[in-house]
């Protein structure tokens, strides 16, 4: 098993960053993500909004790979987010649903407001388990490697994404008046 961890500072309100989420999809920077479905939503204690979403991703990967898992060329993940308003955060967990016989992959992203201007920035938390399931170890240590680095490519293209979605929500946002200060 290998884990990846990153962690980030969006400069906007964690409102904005929660809203802008659920948006963030189609973009251009992040052409790979083909498909968002809804499969569930519920409300816990009154506060708690959990949505289940199926995503569909197009990625190619090596011809190694391919040759040892075959030519997949469209994957799935499971997404289960929960925003919490009383506390302000939002905690989603994903778990790709296809191959995950040969290679598991959990990651966990935490929005919260940042602690030093919470109004104005909100924080990123992202960690990842990968795991690969393989009868020689030389073949899941090369395999776990390749998908971290993969991994961390796609976070820090995911993120620049997420900024250019939120960047022009923003200007959306302001130029309608949502999200306007009530003083």
């Amino acid at each position: 098993m290998k884990l990846f961890q990153s962690d980030y500072l969006f400069h906007y309100p964690w409102d904005q960053v929660t809203a802008a989420n659920w948006q963030k999809y189609p973009n251009e920077l992040s052409s790979h993500v083909i498909s968002v479905d809804i499969l569930g939503r519920s409300i816990i204690n009154n506060h708690i909004l959990r949505t289940e979403r199926l995503i569909g991703c197009k990625q190619s990967i090596p011809k190694w790979l391919s040759f040892i898992v075959g030519g997949q060329s469209i994957s799935y993940v499971r997404e289960v987010s929960e925003i919490d308003l009383n506390n302000k955060s939002l905690i989603m967990k994903s778990m790709n649903l296809t191959m995950n016989h040969l290679l598991l992959v959990k990651e966990t992203v935490i929005y919260k407001p940042d602690l030093q201007l919470p109004d104005l920035q909100t924080t990123f938390n992202q960690s990842a388990e990968i795991t690969a399931f393989a009868g020689v170890s030389k073949i899941c240590d090369k395999l776990e490697e390749w998908s971290i680095e993969r991994f961390g490519q796609n976070a820090k293209s995911g993120k620049l994404a997420f900024e250019n979605v939120l960047n022009q929500l923003t200007e959306k946002w302001e130029q309608t008046g949502v999200f306007k200060d009530s003083d």
